[in-house]
């Protein structure tokens, strides 16, 4: 003890001296000047650094003995009592080392500004103690050598975190030499010796972990024998100034050396008379009441967790203690406090254990409050999960009320409007209805929309929707009639080529060969015809929606279309029935040509068809309508299969689809029990058969069977829509559908004619051609136009009586009928089957118009030919009546859904250029040839095509030949690409080859007739 405080009061002795030194030592150097090249040299700067050293000295002084007040005090050992006292040699500084400084009266010479700047530098850096190069420049400019403080290294300052700790014991040594600041022996007395400062052990925030701090060195002078009056207790405080103020360098307390003082703690309870606790209180009594804390947190600790032992390190505990007493104000951590305990891994092992707070003191009331708090906590989460989930549910409740309020208005809204528009399109039908007359022998408008108003999940499985839209754009060649004007609505932006290509077909009248086409009726054809798309085309591009939608959606087009249509008769022709029809009407303001929209779905199925079909006593198919689970499925077949014992094949179509796709077919041969069926048929005879009792056992026996046969052999048409009969099924089902049988015969045509229902009435047929299939034998690809398989009487007779069941049932507008003809080998006879029916614009219609336009002819349906007007070249005289032009008959061959993939790597016009090398055109003199129809400029995969010849023979050839210029010129042996023109023209070469057939039929009959 006597050790630190006489070494602490020789630091202040030292530090005292060191500033009297230096004010001595100012007094002296104003007094002295140099004679330098006959001049007096100013010192001021000198004397600026100096007093700032001073200052620095004595501030650092004030605060080392505020640090020294707050050291701990531990008792002396009994040896440390005896005083030793150390002289102090005399200080003598060596005044030959200063130069003479004495300013002469002369003045300085000019100095240049580099040398001004750099004496303003120097002047700076002296008056600046604590920067790098002031011991250096005070050594050159005045050989003055101050002290030098090592400073800590930066690893040591960033591994080792300085906490405050006892005072640093300081360790005086003998002065190295004469190298420190040389002051008056008369006025010192005492001399510089070296003092070294050997730090100890730092201790950290964790207790256990101890580092070596490393040492400093500074020249100090002995301490004073007098160093214990009160009066060097202020020369201690300016012994501050010597240590530097950086982070690095702060003055740190280590813990003073001390012996072990270790005792120990039974079942958390201390014996205040034990030798060993004993011996430590006594060591420690000056600092006890740092420890008396730690020491009843410790106690506390072990007496709640039970400890029955516990081995204290004394050194630990002060050390705990004092670092708890200035760093914490909180209970220490387990651990920390823990690790003051010679076995803390036993301890720590103990307090850890689960359950042990409830063994030691105080343990019951400890399990008590923890059993009270969890279950209090139990009971609030589960009380607050209640209070969330009710409030969710209300809220959920409360949304859902008004998102139902909100769409209920919405649907009534929805609904008055589409009453109200359903109320304006029956008004306007009746005006129409009494005006068709006057209207039809008028100037008009017609508006053509060609939308296809499937629902939803049919309009997504179309690839190509769009372009679909637009194979009906020969309606625009209804503008023939002098008295019509066409507004077309087109699904697609259309390229300039496309437009060209069409304004130039327009302008050519079929009545005429061509070249007399004056440029007056060429531009009244070009007015007469508009090509709109809506804008909403750009806004849906993905979401195939009807045209009807799109035109709805569009305000700019529907403005466009009102101005142009303003003043004049107008109506709509719109595709397959949506009830978007009836919005875009009533924003126009004008009639639609076409059924209601309910009314057009529930007669545009197949179910509902065949009603109509048995309802105006025309031929159907055995079948049954209307099946829509899976035992009246097997019950049906049962039940008719037996009565048409002679069908090969039965159909399942789809009420919904359309195009074949909603097809499946099964053949009868395949049932395990066919040929005993036939063999019943066979015994019993045609007559007996079709009393039921006969016709029971074949019946139940086929109930058995049908539903596997079904599962085994049942195929849909077109696997790309379904691929599998049980997908099939699925969708049959939900939809509803028909069992319908397929002609039991070898040779099967099917038909196609277009009928316009008027408002007022009547009935026309417009159009009827033989169909031409694909790969699939129920797709329907084109058609030979005029049909050449029925009676025309026949087929106008059906036709008719299917139109005036139409309209007994408010149907009006485009209506498209599907029969089949065939061969029947019981009776020889020619049988005629309506088996579907459209109620919408057909495709077959739109290239009718287009054929009819090309060569300015008419289609008689009723006597089954295509009249075409050649034209007169040879003008008559003025004498003369002028003769009428003669009549020609033509067939032609028409191809809609014309498809190839490489036809997308030529543009039309290119593809155009080449047909034409090879001779594939349109001759308007003598009316035939080739006519292309073109769709779209963006994909260009798909097309159609029209071909017209003198016979039916002569149009097929045309149109093979042309499919397969248009193949070999597009496609490479290694890249074929995905087409249908291989199944068309194998099709074709079908009828070719029956045709031939029928011709020697002909002539081999003329010689025996």
């Amino acid at each position: 003890m006597s050790d630190v405080l006489r070494n602490e009061d020789d630091l202040g002795a030292v530090l005292f001296q060191v500033h009297d030194d230096l004010r001595k030592l100012k007094c002296t150097l104003e007094k002295i000047s140099i004679n330098e090249r006959g001049k007096t040299l100013d010192v001021q700067a000198l004397d600026s650094a100096i007093h700032k050293t001073e200052t620095s000295i004595r501030k650092h002084s004030e605060d080392y003995l505020k640090a020294v007040s707050r050291q701990l005090l531990v008792l002396p050992n009994i040896e440390d009592l005896q005083k030793k006292t150390v002289q102090i040699p005399k200080w003598k500084p060596a005044l030959e080392s200063i130069p003479d400084v004495h300013p002469h009266k002369e003045e300085l010479p000019w100095i240049s500004p580099g040398e001004k700047h750099k004496s303003a530098l120097t002047t700076r850096l002296l008056c600046n103690p604590a920067h790098p190069n002031h011991r250096a420049i005070m050594h050159q400019k005045f050989g003055i050598s101050l002290p030098d403080v090592h400073k800590r290294s930066t690893n040591a300052a960033k591994h080792n975190r300085i906490i405050t700790g006892p005072v640093l014991s300081l360790q005086a040594s003998k002065p190295k030499g004469h190298r420190g600041l040389e002051m008056p022996e008369e006025e010192m007395g005492t001399g510089l010796k070296q003092l070294k400062w050997e730090p100890g052990s730092t201790y950290k925030r964790k207790v256990r972990e101890c580092t070596t701090t490393p040492l400093w060195t500074t020249k100090t002078p002995p301490p004073s024998t007098t160093s214990k009056s009160m009066d060097d207790r202020g020369l201690i405080q300016s012994t501050n100034c010597l240590i530097p103020k950086s982070p690095q360098n702060l003055p740190v307390r280590l813990p003073v050396n001390i012996s072990k003082y270790p005792f120990t703690i039974i079942n958390g309870r201390i014996n205040p008379m034990a030798t060993d606790f004993c011996h430590f209180k006594q060591s420690f009594s000056l600092c006890w009441s740092s420890v008396v804390d730690a020491l009843k947190a410790l106690e506390k600790l072990l007496r709640d967790f039970a400890v029955p032992l516990a081995k204290v390190s004394g050194e630990r505990l002060v050390e705990f203690g004092y670092v708890w007493d200035n760093g914490w104000r909180k209970a220490p951590p387990v651990k920390d406090l823990v690790s003051v305990l010679e076995n803390s891994e036993e301890v720590l092992g103990l307090v850890f254990r689960p359950g042990q707070r409830y063994k030691g003191e105080g343990g019951i009331e400890a399990a008590a409050i923890h059993i009270q708090s969890c279950w209090r906590r139990y009971s609030a989460q589960t009380a607050y999960l209640r209070h969330c989930q009710r409030k969710w549910a209300a809220g959920t409740i409360a949304i859902s009320w008004l998102m139902h309020i909100q769409r209920r208005r919405v649907r009534k809204a929805l609904q008055a409007q589409r009453f109200r528009q359903l109320e304006n399109y029956r008004s306007r039908a009746q005006h129409l209805a009494a005006n068709w007359k006057h209207i039809q022998s008028s100037k008009r408008t017609i508006i053509h929309i060609p939308s296809l108003g499937y629902s939803q999940s049919q309009r997504l499985k179309l690839r190509g929707f769009d372009i679909l839209q637009n194979i009906q754009i020969g309606r625009l060649c209804d503008i023939r009639d002098e008295n019509v004007e066409v507004i077309y609505i087109c699904p697609l932006h259309l390229g300039d080529d496309i437009l060209h290509y069409y304004t130039s077909l327009l302008k050519c009248d079929g009545s005429t060969d061509g070249a007399d086409t004056g440029t007056t009726q060429a531009s009244s054809c070009v007015r007469r015809f508009n090509i709109i798309t809506p804008e909403a085309v750009d806004f849906f591009p993905t979401h195939n929606m009807c045209l009807s939608t799109l035109l709805k959606y569009s305000p700019r087009t529907l403005k466009r279309i009102r101005s142009l249509i303003q003043g004049k008769q107008t109506y709509i022709v719109g595709g397959v029935a949506h009830v978007d029809d009836l919005a875009v009407a009533d924003e126009l303001g004008v009639p639609v040509l076409a059924p209601e929209p309910a009314i057009a779905q529930f007669h545009s199925t197949k179910s509902g068809g065949r009603r109509i079909f048995i309802g105006a006593g025309v031929g159907v198919p055995p079948s049954q309508g209307d099946i829509f689970s899976l035992n009246q499925l097997h019950e049906t077949l049962a039940e008719i299969m037996p009565q048409n014992i002679d069908v090969q094949r039965w159909l399942f179509k789809m009420d919904s689809e359309h195009g074949g796709r909603g097809t499946a077919f099964c053949d009868t041969y395949q049932l395990s029990c066919y040929n005993w069926a036939q063999q019943e048929y066979r015994r019993h005879g045609p007559e007996l058969w079709n009393t039921e009792w006969i016709q029971e056992s074949v019946m139940l026996r086929y109930l058995d069977e049908i539903p596997e046969w079904l599962d085994r052999y049942a195929r849909p048409a077109k696997t790309s829509c379904y691929p599998n009969w049980a997908c099939f099924l699925k969708t049959f089902l939900r939809q509803g559908g028909v069992v319908e049988a397929y002609p039991p015969s070898d040779s099967v045509t099917c038909l196609t004619v277009d009928l316009l229902l008027e408002p007022g009435g009547e009935v026309r047929m417009l159009s009827c051609g033989d169909q031409l299939h694909g790969s699939c034998q129920l797709e329907v690809m084109g058609s030979t136009v005029p049909q050449t398989s029925v009676n025309p009487e026949t087929l106008h007779s059906t036709c008719m009586r299917v139109g005036q069941a139409c309209l007994q049932r408010h149907i009006i507008g485009y209506v498209s009928v599907d029969l089949v003809t065939f061969l029947d080998h019981s009776t020889m006879e020619q049988k005629v089957w309506a088996i579907d029916l459209n109620l919408t614009y057909s495709d077959q219609l739109a290239m009718t118009q287009m054929l009819l336009m090309m060569t300015g002819g008419t289609l008689n349906c009723r006597a089954g030919c295509l009249e075409v007007p050649m034209p007169i070249r040879e003008k008559c005289c003025e004498h003369q009546i002028a003769a009428k032009p003669p009549v020609v008959n033509r067939y032609a061959v028409i191809g809609t859904h014309l498809f190839h993939s490489n036809l997308s790597m030529y543009y039309h016009n290119v593809l155009l250029k080449m047909c034409k090398a090879y001779g594939i055109g349109f001759n308007m003199k003598r009316k035939q040839g080739t006519v292309f129809v073109l769709y779209d400029n963006s994909k260009r995969c798909n097309i159609g095509l029209i071909t017209v010849s003198e016979d039916l023979q002569g149009a097929l050839v045309t149109f093979t030949r042309g499919l397969s210029v248009i193949h070999q010129e597009i496609s490479a042996s290694k890249l074929q690409g995905e087409t249908n023109f291989k199944e068309l023209t194998k099709d074709i070469e079908d009828v070719l080859q029956m045709t031939a057939q029928n011709k020697m039929r002909v002539v081999e009959s003329k010689p025996a007739a």
